[in-house]
């Protein structure tokens, strides 16, 4: 009844429809959702709930309710019996009502049972209960007022009774139950992932608000949403997509048809894993969608009631609380759908990083070779989250046509045929929107590949620092890498300029539509009257299409980057695997351990064959060693024996678990005792039994945690020797079958390989009974081998027992008789006692290194020598008992903690805490440059400007049709209007590029103060700051800078602007909005406040829990074989599991957080329109349509306004933390300059290459002890000095002095008279030349390793090539010099990359020569050779020699014995023997005296 509901100041509803419909809106509901709800009860069971008194309470609310209903029913009966006929509404509801009530009586004890704390289902019940019963609440007193008396007492009562129980029932249904019995509850509560509404994350965010949040304060993670169950959904799917193709493609061979080149397809993996999930987000985006249309609709019913004013004012009211309404419900949809995407998201990523990580274990090693540790780590940080990114955007494909298509149907009722003028303007901007998106897709392939070679390069650069600085290498380098960068940033300036065209035509593009539709609707016909609500309501549909029109670009560049990243992934993971099946583990002659049959092998398909026809076979227990000139296979053969080659023939068989130490050791950033243990259990007597065969007992009384010591990335705190006995140990305790040891004697000292072989390797040794596979240079134990095996050549020459080959007297037989005698047998001879001294001193050793590394170890190493010195003669160094067995549990806790604290080498990468400091925007500032960023503030407010002008300037239009219902000089208003919105354009234009530019031009300079500050730090900075970390700065946040931080501050200032105009045409045309503006804004601000607090700190802990991702990534990619030959591929994948998850962990609370955030934001906005609607109906006498319009529709604008502003606030916060990190390690300190014009030395220096050392002491790092104490002496020109000592003696810190790597604490160095601390770094150390100890190559041609400033002829590279022995291999290359090594020069073997070491110094041919005992990995004859070619080739250089082996100086002209930083000796060789002073003893311990 119209009359009674619309036309009346006092509307209210028929009794008919109160007591039907309204009754029957909850029952239909409840009935509706139970067969889902039951069915998800059903599935998910949590455990009971016992019956608690708040149960019983709604209980009884229920059966309560049952009965005033059937009392209302029986009532009805009562009446028909008594002949009064009420109407069968009256039965029928009451009957429907009861039933439910029942229903829900039933449903709160089955939740109770099923362990459901909080019914949602429920509370939307009793909430609709109680909404439906306010109307006949307010009718009943209003009709009782009227008629002054109660017509049907009873029903009244029964009535207000049901409304007091509903209203109780439901507020007790807020109440949260115990937790269920016998439920998996977990210490920290798991996050709320059914809806963030359930419980937002306050607590979380209070916590966050009052202090900075630390990792322990995180949820735990839902079970669906760990690494393990999403790798593992992932990997299936992935899995039976590969089989599928194979299938397939099988099927089409047999057929006879031409097989399509048909690859599994990585993506369709992804969809069959995560579409449930996509599913149900996609069914509230479409929720929110439909939603947003309806509040264009109440804006023109807001602008008709204007107009109209007979309207009865309540309509005004109750279209502003509709308004309201719309608004809230599609602010909670929206992050609904928000929430369910980006944790699906956020799944997604997880499972790319976990099931990359997997393959990487398991590809060949051909593969290895084509793709570096930088690339794969990219495919994990960059590739997998650009898939996290472009996920939330997925749903725009299809919502966008969906909103397109809404919006023209209802812009088609208000302007008629008009509209497709605005749809076809629509419509020609994608072609134009698709070509920029296509052309900045190349820009973006080829700006990956750069920086994907930048991350390669700056990953060698680091690996190989010290190189760099010895050889003065560092401007060739930092040449090569500004070169890429400066192509990077030439694609990236053209990239920005294109996103400023896109930018433009976005701002206008929505202007030009509404331009052009009213344009086109007012010229048509002359009838057409722009009214209003005709301008307004098409102009909110317009901002509508905005949205999702704006993400189109942004959308259609993630994909296009996300497809790359697919195709990359997808590559690597249809990459070739290791045959698990190459090895036989199997089957093998009984009696033998390993055995190959006719087996040749090769590194990679498309190589020729490294190892061909071997025959080979291995009794159980045997010890077998393998000899052989450099490169002839002796490594590949183990690696074969591991299945890590590729097999072309023949059958490997190899029985029994496997133990492997690497020619280099791979060792674990971890504790020590972690790197010997390895993932087994401890057995302490096995442990102990493992640390005294290797000798690292005394090293663990040396470390200054023991076996608590953290070692740092790739063992860098531990000295070669160190390392190769670490992984022995591993080896020695890891108890396996069969052994193949790969050289592990040439890193450490004579004595100590002695040691070892007796002890561990040897007949007597830990391992007797084993089957050992020994690859060795060493002579002296072959004696001792079962069997020896010779190669030459990739082939067997002869193998046999030592004697037989002796007798046979073939190549093998000649070369021993060479060598034996320089080797000495008579090393018997030895006093047990001098043994063990001289052992706790090598493994002290830190001279293996080129520096000793591990400065804070000295002062210790000092306090052992004076203990040594002074110990008792019965050997207790070497068997020392370890006292730490014999503690309580608690105490042994705590010293293990505190061991750790000590032993910690890298410092854990600091988080920042707090608000970002005002500094770093500054900062940036600075490097846009200061006019650059002001021109953009004014650019922006401008535009604003003009936005505000052609809103004012149509909102007068309308108000002048409204006067007299015709059009007056359209011309000049269309005129106006258009070009105040191109000028719009025009400065939206100008302010992207001036972006651009600025932009650009900071990531220049940023990038380069960094570069060039890196290059210049000290080396200990090196030993101490992990390299992931500092490349972390090169790769991620370079590419933040780059990529992000320009278009995020565009962002902020277009919602900035956008707000403020928004706030200034509101309070222009309702003045009263002023008085809600304060409070909006102060709650705006708490908010934002509160949030950002928490959500910085979030995303700090983010960034910092995704560098062990990384590192742990790239020291598992370089540990593969190990790994494999271990078994412990398993253990490893847990481990990335359980760091990705820690990292989630801060994902979860961030995303949330979000959500609150939005709710609270979106919040505020939705007020204002509340507000904005309200007061243009309380002042509609005054008001005009054409303001109420403006106002409120430009209020609709104002959640995604404030919403965005926040968002691009925070996303700027946290990505200005790149330019504070970048900050931190371009102000770090810098050694001394490279060149210093005012003293350079003279041409030619130094002539005659005189060393002298005056009153030099030399430590470390400031607060250490001295190394060097007073050292004073001369060395003459030409002449050659062996530098021999103790461990810790300063052998190594003399050489680092002469290069100042080391600087000075007091006294000089004088070369050729001239102190080189007055000379420029780079004029001292292209001077000398230093053959290191580890050989390390560059990726690059052979001849950018030997002369990377090109200042060499061909001829004499060729020279220098011929005179170290590397001649025959580099012409039987096809590409000659320009053979490519790869990264770390792997594809030379370690003896050819210490040959190239020397090709350097040949090069050089400096008069002083430094060598580091540079023949460790180098078979004997090679080392004969270098020794020959260093006499002859630097006759009349000065050379000092750090010497290990004594017999290599027993011909020097004199030789320096160093004693604790002390010159204690020198003399010629023959005298200092005569004076059996501290080296003869040690000439004795070698057999030479």
């Amino acid at each position: 009844d119209s009359n009674l509901s619309v036309y009346t100041d006092n509307p209210d509803l028929t009794p008919c429809f109160q007591n039907s419909l309204l009754a029957w809106v909850p029952c239909i509901y409840l009935w509706a959702a139970l067969p889902c709800y039951l069915l998800y009860l059903r599935h998910h069971h949590h455990g009971y709930i016992v019956l608690s008194h708040l149960s019983r309470l709604k209980t009884a609310l229920a059966v309560l309710l049952w009965c005033v209903s059937w009392a209302d029913l029986f009532y009805s009966f009562h009446s028909l019996v008594h002949g009064r006929a009420p109407a069968p509404i009256f039965f029928v509801t009451p009957l429907v009502v009861g039933i439910t009530m029942v229903l829900a009586t039933l449903l709160i004890q089955y939740e109770r049972l099923r362990g459901v704390q909080s019914s949602g289902v429920l509370i939307i019940f009793w909430f609709l209960c109680m909404v439906c019963a306010i109307v006949p609440f307010r009718s009943k007193i209003l009709s009782a007022l009227a008629e002054g008396t109660i017509s049907d007492p009873f029903r009244f009562s029964t009535f207000y009774i049901y409304f007091a129980l509903v209203l109780s029932a439901l507020i007790l249904s807020c109440f949260r139950e115990k937790p269920p019995l016998f439920s998996p509850k977990s210490e920290d509560p798991t996050l709320p992932m059914r809806g963030f509404l359930s419980s937002p994350p306050p607590r979380l965010a209070i916590l966050g608000y009052r202090r900075p949040l630390e990792q322990q304060d995180l949820w735990s993670l839902n079970e669906e949403d760990c690494s393990r169950r999403v790798v593992q959904r992932l990997l299936e799917a992935w899995q039976k997509q590969e089989r599928q193709t194979k299938v397939s493609t099988e099927d089409e061979a047999l057929l006879g048809t031409r097989p399509r080149a048909r690859k599994p397809s990585f993506l369709w993996a992804l969809v069959t894993t995560f579409s449930s999930s996509l599913l149900i987000s996609n069914c509230f985006k479409l929720m929110e969608d439909l939603l947003s249309f309806v509040n264009p609709q109440l804006l023109s019913m807001l602008i008709r009631f204007i107009s109209n004013p007979e309207a009865p004012s309540w309509w005004g009211f109750l279209l502003a609380g509709l308004m309201f309404v719309s608004a809230i419900m599609q602010t909670l949809v929206l992050h609904q759908y928000y929430h369910c995407i980006f944790v699906s998201a956020l799944r997604i990523r997880t499972g790319v990083i976990g099931v990359i990580y997997r393959k990487a274990l398991l590809i060949a090693n051909s593969v290895r070779r084509e793709s570096t540790v930088g690339e794969m780590v990219n495919l994990m940080s960059v590739d997998a989250q650009r898939f996290m990114d472009v996920f939330p955007f997925l749903s725009l494909l299809w919502s966008t046509p969906l909103q397109v298509i809404l919006a023209i149907y209802f812009l088609w009722q208000i302007l008629g045929p008009s509209v497709l003028a605005g749809v076809a303007l629509l419509v020609l901007m994608i072609p134009l929107n698709s070509a920029v998106a296509m052309k900045m897709r190349t820009y973006q392939v080829e700006q990956m590949k750069l920086k994907d070679s930048r991350t390669k390069l700056m990953t060698e650069i680091l690996g190989g620092m010290k190189v760099l600085k010895l050889y003065a290498w560092e401007p060739s380098f930092l040449e090569q890498v500004e070169g890429i960068r400066q192509g990077e940033l030439q694609l990236l300036r053209k990239g920005t300029y294109l996103k400023a065209i896109s930018t433009f035509t976005w701002v206008c593009t929505p202007f030009l539509v509404s331009l052009i539709t009213l344009g086109v609707f007012v010229c048509v016909d002359q009838n057409n009257v722009l009214d209003a609500e005709k301008a307004f309501v098409s102009i909110s549909l317009f901002n509508i299409l905005k949205m999702p029109l704006n993400m189109l670009p942004q959308l259609i560049s993630n994909l296009t980057q996300a497809s790359v990243s697919l195709k990359r992934i997808q590559h690597f993971l249809s990459q070739d695997e290791l045959d698990p099946h190459c090895v036989d583990r199997k089957n093998i002659s009984p009696g033998y351990a390993i055995t190959i049959h006719g087996g040749t092998f090769t590194w990679a398909q498309n190589l020729p064959p490294t190892l061909h026809s071997l025959n080979i076979q291995i009794r159980k227990g045997a010890l077998v060693a393998v000899v052989g000139p450099v490169g002839c296979g002796k490594s590949s053969l183990v690696s074969a024996l591991l299945g890590e080659m590729e097999k072309l023939e023949g059958t490997v068989s190899v029985k029994g678990s496997v133990a492997y130490v690497p020619q280099q050791a791979w060792i674990q950033n971890c504790t020590l005792q972690e790197n010997v243990l390895f993932g087994r259990a401890m057995n302490p007597k096995r442990y102990q039994q493992a640390l005294e065969a290797c000798a690292l007992l005394a090293d663990l009384e040396v470390l200054p945690g023991g076996d608590q010591t953290e070692i740092g990335e790739k063992g860098i705190n531990l000295s070669g020797g160190q390392r190769q006995r670490v992984s022995l140990a591993r080896a020695v305790y890891s108890d396996a079958d069969i052994f193949l040891l790969d050289d592990p004697l040439s890193a450490v000292d004579s004595h100590v390989a002695k040691h070892i072989f007796d002890h561990v390797i040897g007949p007597e040794g830990v391992l007797a009974g084993k089957t050992r596979v020994l690859v060795t240079h060493g002579i002296s134990f072959l004696p001792q081998t079962d069997f020896i095996i010779v190669l030459a050549d990739g082939q067997v020459s002869e193998m046999g027992p030592y004697s037989a080959l002796m007798q046979h007297d073939g190549c093998f037989a000649n070369f021993l008789r060479n060598y034996t005698f320089s080797e000495g047998q008579e090393e018997t001879l030895e006093n047990n006692e001098d043994e063990e001294v001289l052992l706790i001193e090598d493994t002290l050793s830190t001279h293996t290194e080129l520096t000793d590394t591990e400065p804070a170890l000295y002062e210790v190493q000092k306090q052992l020598m004076r203990q040594l010195s002074s110990m008792s003669s019965d050997g207790e160094g070497q068997a020392r008992p370890v006292p730490r067995r014999h503690q309580s549990i608690s105490e042994k806790a705590v010293q293990v903690a505190k061991a750790k604290e000590t032993g910690m080498l890298t410092k854990e990468e600091a988080a920042e805490t707090g608000t970002v400091k005002l500094s770093v925007f500054w900062d940036y500032a600075k490097a846009v440059g200061l006019c650059t960023t002001l021109a953009i503030c004014l650019l922006y407010a401008g535009q604003s400007a003009a936005a505000i002008g052609a809103n004012v300037w149509l909102s007068a239009w309308a108000n002048e049709a409204k006067m007299d219902r015709k059009q007056n000089n359209t011309s000049l208003r269309l005129g106006v209007y258009a070009a105040l919105g191109i000028l719009q354009g025009v400065l939206v234009m100008l302010s992207a590029f001036t972006m651009a530019v600025g932009g650009v031009q900071a990531a220049r300079l940023l990038h380069n103060t960094l570069l060039q500050n890196k290059m210049r730090s000290p080396q200990s900075f090196y030993d101490t700051t992990p390299s992931g970390r500092i490349l972390n700065r090169f790769s991620k946040d370079i590419w933040v800078i780059d990529e992000l931080l320009a278009p995020t501050i565009l962002m902020l200032f277009n919602t900035f602007y956008n707000s403020l105009s928004i706030l200034v045409i509101i309070v222009a045309s309702t003045p009263l909005f002023i008085v809600v503006v304060l409070p909006l804004a102060v709650f705006y601000g708490f908010v934002q406040r509160f949030y950002v607090a928490t959500s910085r700190q979030l995303k700090r802990l983010e960034s910092v829990s995704r560098s062990p991702i990384y590192s742990h990534f790239s020291e598992t990619v370089s540990g593969t074989s190990v790994i494999r030959a271990y078994g412990r591929m398993e253990d490893f994948r847990v481990l990335n599991d359980i760091k990705v998850d820690t990292n989630q962990r801060s994902c979860y609370p961030f995303i949330a957080s979000n959500r609150w955030l939005g709710i609270n934001v979106e919040f505020v906005g939705t007020c204002v329109v509340l507000f904005a609607a309200l007061f243009a109906v309380m002042g509609r006498n005054s008001l005009n349509p054409g303001l109420v319009g403006l106002s409120v529709s430009y209020a609709l604008q104002m959640t995604v306004s404030l919403n965005w502003m926040i968002r691009m606030m925070s996303e700027l916060e946290s990505n200005i933390v790149a330019v504070e990190r970048v900050k931190e390690y371009s102000d770090t300190e810098t050694e001394a300059p490279w060149v210093v014009e005012g003293s350079r030395p003279p041409e030619g220096w130094p002539l005659h290459g005189e060393i002298e050392f005056r009153n030099y002491s030399v430590r470390y790092r400031p607060g250490l002890e001295l190394v060097l104490k007073n050292l004073s002496l001369r060395v003459h020109g030409g002449e050659k000095v062996g530098i021999v000592g103790r461990t810790g003696a300063g052998k190594s810190s003399m050489t680092l002095c002469l290069f100042r790597i080391l600087e000075a604490a007091e006294g000089n160095i004088f070369i050729d008279g001239l102190n080189v601390a007055d000379i420029g770094l780079h004029d001292l150390r292209s001077q000398l030349t230093i053959i290191p100890q580890e050989p390390i190559l560059f990726s690059g041609t052979l001849r950018m390793n030997l002369d990377p400033f090109s200042r060499y002829s061909e001829e004499d590279i060729w020279r220098a090539l011929e005179l170290s022995h590397l001649q025959g291999f580099v012409r039987s290359q096809p590409e000659g010099l320009d053979f490519e090594c790869t990264e770390g020069g792997e594809n030379l073997s370690v003896g050819q990359r210490q040959l190239v070491c020397l090709a350097r110094a040949l090069l050089r041919k400096s008069r002083v020569l430094v060598l580091d005992e540079a023949t460790a990995a180098v078979d004997l004859e090679t080392d004969d050779l270098i020794q020959a070619t260093i006499r002859t080739q630097f006759e009349t250089c000065t050379v000092l020699t750090i010497a290990h082996r004594l017999n290599t100086i027993m011909d020097y002209t004199r030789v320096l014995v160093l004693d604790k930083g002390i010159a204690a000796e020198f003399d010629s060789p023959t005298n200092l023997i005569a004076a059996r002073g501290i080296f003869y003893g040690m000439a004795r311990d070698a057999g030479l005296a």
